[in-house]
């Protein structure tokens, strides 16, 4: 029996169940635009994640099988942290690009078509010119590049349909959270078992359908459920700010674009086609990512903390303050949490026991149970948040930070203890891999759709597509370190293959000394700040 494929089946079936009641429980307290941007998003993290799912096994058995383990194993490592850091740089550029240039929509909809044609051509690439890295490194640009324009305005122009202090807003992005987790559910389960079992080629091209569909609910349906908000640049558009939450807008239709505007956009656009090739090129020189990364990173901060204290709201100035602080807690939770789609997925190809009433499970497959989790816990979350916060007892967005890292050090204490004391010639119970996922779950659902809601909230009205691309920056240097993290589970000596045992050891020590003792650290440190940070929040919770 193939019973990944019977997971396949069943993860389908149960998505269409829960899609509707999700939908239905909540049609009549968020606005329609929630459900649109949902399933546009789903569709979108569809494609993203299904090509994630096979990006580092594909390269370590397909496009390096040449090389040794440890050196395929590196290689792999490197290109992947500068490919998922890239993919959410990006997005820095593309908040500002949307509220200067674009509006929310159309930048949308360029970065979504960008994006299909990455994912088509990553599939022609296995298909007719197989281990043709420069159609291979400019496949993952067009991904890159189109990623930057789509993601950060998706999350920010829905933060436009609910007023800054709407009790709802939470609630509302982790019901938008859980629509990309279904787009990475059913992306794993799907594009991981074609791709391992039938075609590697036939899971990147299945990616780019779902994109496809992403695109188009989007541009069909949003027609009615947007009215005329995202349509103009924040910068020549103060209704978006007036009429903040509201359903409909009566802002200025796009026939009024000053002329500037649109040559800006016409320029913006063929510089958008003729940065692709720069992204492709620099995929291949790893450390000189690594260093404009820190590079962006502090710079992007520096100008946060100098705004911050511009501003003439005090008020203002704080709240931006804390974006900052939390940036760097943010990054250190995802550096870590972002192993899975490389080193753990390599980890779990090698030293996990995957064989379940008689049929292996591919490997790729197993991190489908991070999205499984946040499917079934997201409206849990949302409702115990909501149910907190009648009561005056919801933690702040600080403190829902310390929860994440300590959940994440917890997932990752329970895999070194089934690695150290419960593995068999060097395969540990899978068991203890869907725990760590749980852990690892729950303390992405204690930050992301937080930190995205807290955003909305704390930025300044006209710069919130900058200040959501620079959170997206610390996502983008998590990334890069993720990688360099995931390289030392490598072995030193290139030449040499590492035995089943060599490489148990090696993942766990480095899980115990970065995913356990750095991230319980930090969840330490930030416990002492979040009196200062409550503070400075000034009645924002």
């Amino acid at each position: 029996m193939d019973l990944t494929y019977w997971i396949m089946i069943f993860g389908w079936v149960f998505v269409l169940i829960w899609i509707p009641a999700i939908i239905y429980s909540n049609k009549n307290t968020h606005p329609k635009a929630l459900f649109i941007l949902f399933f546009a998003e789903m569709w979108e993290r569809f494609s993203y994640y299904g090509m994630r799912a096979l990006l580092t096994l594909y390269m370590v058995q397909v496009l390096f099988a040449e090389l040794s383990q440890s050196a395929a194993d590196t290689k792999a490592l490197g290109i992947y942290g500068s490919y998922t850091a890239m993919v959410y740089l990006f997005p820095v550029i593309g908040g500002i690009v949307a509220d200067k240039i674009y509006g929310f929509r159309k930048a949308i909809i360029l970065g979504g078509i960008l994006m299909i044609f990455g994912h088509f051509s990553l599939a022609l690439e296995g298909m007719f010119f197989e281990g043709n890295m420069m159609l291979f490194f400019l496949s993952l640009a067009l991904i890159i590049v189109g990623n930057g324009l789509f993601k950060p305005n998706v999350s920010s122009f829905l933060g436009k349909f609910y007023t800054a202090n709407d009790s709802r807003k939470d609630g509302g992005f982790t019901i938008f959270y859980m629509g990309v987790n279904i787009g990475a559910f059913l992306s794993i389960l799907t594009c991981g078992y074609v791709g391992q079992t039938i075609s590697w080629h036939y899971g990147f091209g299945l990616a780019g359908i779902g994109m496809f569909l992403g695109l188009l609910v989007f541009v069909i349906f949003g027609q009615n459920a947007f009215g005329n908000k995202g349509i103009l640049p924040s910068t020549i558009s103060n209704a978006d700010d007036e009429d903040e939450g509201s359903e409909s807008e009566t802002s200025p239709t796009p026939t009024t674009l000053p002329q500037k505007i649109k040559t800006q956009q016409m320029l913006t656009t063929i510089a958008t086609i003729a940065v692709v090739p720069i992204c492709a090129f620099m995929l291949g020189y790893s450390e000189a990512m690594t260093y404009i990364l820190i590079f962006l990173s502090l710079g992007i901060l520096g100008v946060l903390i100098v705004q911050s204290f511009a501003m003439e709201s005090k008020v203002a100035g704080q709240r931006l303050l804390v974006v900052v602080v939390l940036f760097v807690f943010h990054a250190m939770f995802w550096a870590l949490f972002e192993q899975a789609g490389g080193s753990i997925t390599l980890f779990t190809e090698r030293n996990v026991d995957r064989v379940v009433f008689g049929s292996e499970i591919p490997a790729s497959i197993f991190q489908f149970f991070n999205s499984l989790f946040i499917i079934l816990l997201a409206p849990v979350f949302s409702w115990m948040w909501g149910k907190m916060s009648k009561k005056g007892a919801e933690p702040s967005t600080p403190m829902k930070f310390v929860l994440g890292l300590s959940q994440l050090a917890l997932g990752f204490a329970v895999l070194v203890l089934g690695a150290k004391f419960f593995a068999d010639d060097g395969l540990m119970p899978v068991l203890f891999l869907v725990i760590m996922y749980l852990f690892h779950t729950t303390g992405e659902l204690s930050i992301s759709p937080v930190g995205l809601s807290m955003i909305t909230k704390l930025s300044p009205a006209k710069a919130v597509g900058f200040v959501m691309g620079a959170w997206f920056l610390s996502m983008a240097l998590a990334n890069k370190m993720a990688g360099l993290i995931g390289e030392l589970t490598a072995s030193e000596d290139t030449d040499k293959e590492m035995s089943i045992m060599e490489s148990l050891a090696v993942y766990t020590d480095t899980y115990l000394i970065w995913g356990v003792f750095v991230v319980a650290a930090s969840a330490i440190l930030l416990v002492l700040l979040v009196p200062q940070l409550r503070k400075w929040m000034n009645g924002i919770h």
